[in-house]
C-alpha cells in the first residue's frame, strides 16, 4: 500500500460490516493493529475472527461489542483498548444510522432522537474520551464519516442529514481546538456506497423517502454503487503521516483529489476549502448583501 500504518493501534467502530468492516481490513493490510467496535456482538465476534486470519505476523484483531451513544460502553472500550496496548494512535469514528425515514411530523420520534445520539453524539463522546491521551502523547489522528447529508438537504431523511452536517462542523471546531497539537481530525464523504443504509431506503419505499429518492436508490443498487474501497484508501491516507497537518477538513472521496493535499498544505492551512461555509450572494456574482 501506498500510505503505511505500521506500529499504530486504531479503535475503528461500527466496525461490524459494511464500511467500518472494510476500512478495518485496510487498516489491517496497511500494518495497523486494531481495536473493533459494533452493537452486534455476534457478526462483530465473527468479522473479527475472519480478520484476525488475515492479518500479517505480528498484527492483532481486538474486538469490543459497544454501542457509542451509551457513555458507559465508550468508557469500557476505551479502557478496554488502554489495557492492550500502551497507546492509540487512531480514532475512526464510522458508527453511524440512518434513522426514520418519512416527513418530520410523521417520523418516529425516538428514531430520529437516536440518530443524533449515535451519529453525532457518539462521534463527539468518543473524542471526548481519547483527545486528552492524545495530547498526552504529543500525537493523533481522528477519522470523521460522514455523507451527503452534511452538505446537502435531504428531505424526509432529516435525522440523518442533521447529524451528519453536524459532525463535520464539529470536526471543523475541535479542529481549531487542537491546532498546533499535532492531533488532526477530518471528514470523509465516502460517496454513494451500496451498504444496508441503501437497502433501508429501499425497503422504506416511495411513499416514505419519496419518488426520486427511492428510483435512485434503486439505479444505485443496480450499477453497484462506490467501491467501499475508496473511502478505505481516503481513511488510512488520513491515519497516516502522509496527512500531517491536514485537519478540520471534509474530504470526498470519490471526487476529491486528496493524494495531492501534501503538496498544497501551506495553502490548504490558509484557506476555508474542503469546508462548510456559508454562501453570500457576492458569491454568486450578485450584490443582495449592500447596504
Amino acid at each position: 500500500m501506498k500510505y503505511r500504518l505500521d506500529g499504530r493501534t486504531a479503535i475503528i467502530t461500527g466496525a461490524s460490516q459494511g464500511l467500518g468492516l472494510e476500512i478495518a481490513k485496510t487498516y489491517l493490510l496497511a500494518g495497523a493493529n486494531i481495536v473493533l467496535c459494533a452493537r452486534d456482538k455476534e457478526l462483530l465476534k465473527e468479522n473479527a475472527e475472519e480478520l484476525l486470519k488475515i492479518a500479517p505476523q505480528g498484527q492483532r484483531v481486538l474486538h469490543f461489542p459497544a454501542d457509542v451513544s451509551k457513555m458507559s460502553d465508550i468508557d469500557n472500550l476505551v479502557a478496554f483498548a488502554l489495557s492492550h496496548f500502551n497507546k492509540i494512535d487512531i480514532l475512526v469514528n464510522n458508527a453511524g444510522i440512518q434513522g426514520p425515514k418519512g416527513l418530520i411530523e410523521e417520523a418516529d420520534w425516538n428514531e430520529w432522537i437516536k440518530v443524533i445520539e449515535i451519529n453525532l453524539y457518539g462521534s463527539v463522546y468518543m473524542c471526548r474520551k481519547l483527545v486528552p491521551h492524545f495530547r498526552a502523547n504529543g500525537y493523533g489522528k481522528i477519522v470523521q464519516l460522514s455523507g451527503g447529508g452534511a452538505t446537502k438537504p435531504m428531505p424526509r431523511n432529516s435525522a440523518y442529514a442533521t447529524s451528519k452536517a453536524a459532525v463535520v462542523r464539529f470536526a471543523e471546531s475541535l479542529a481549531e481546538e487542537l491546532a498546533g497539537e499535532k492531533i488532526d481530525i477530518n471528514c470523509i464523504a465516502p460517496g454513494a456506497l451500496n451498504t444496508r443504509m441503501l437497502t433501508e431506503v429501499i425497503e422504506a419505499g416511495p411513499e416514505k423517502v419519496g419518488k426520486s429518492v427511492y428510483l435512485k436508490a434503486l439505479e444505485q443498487h443496480k450499477q453497484g454503487g462506490t467501491a467501499l474501497s475508496k473511502a478505505a484508501s481516503l481513511a488510512v491516507f488520513l491515519g497516516s503521516t502522509a496527512s500531517d497537518g491536514i485537519t478540520g477538513r471534509l474530504l470526498a472521496a470519490v471526487w476529491d483529489d486528496w493524494q495531492s493535499l501534501p503538496q498544497h498544505l501551506s495553502e490548504l492551512s490558509k484557506s476555508d476549502i474542503f469546508t462548510l461555509r456559508r454562501i453570500t450572494s457576492e458569491d454568486r456574482g450578485k450584490n443582495w448583501s449592500a447596504k
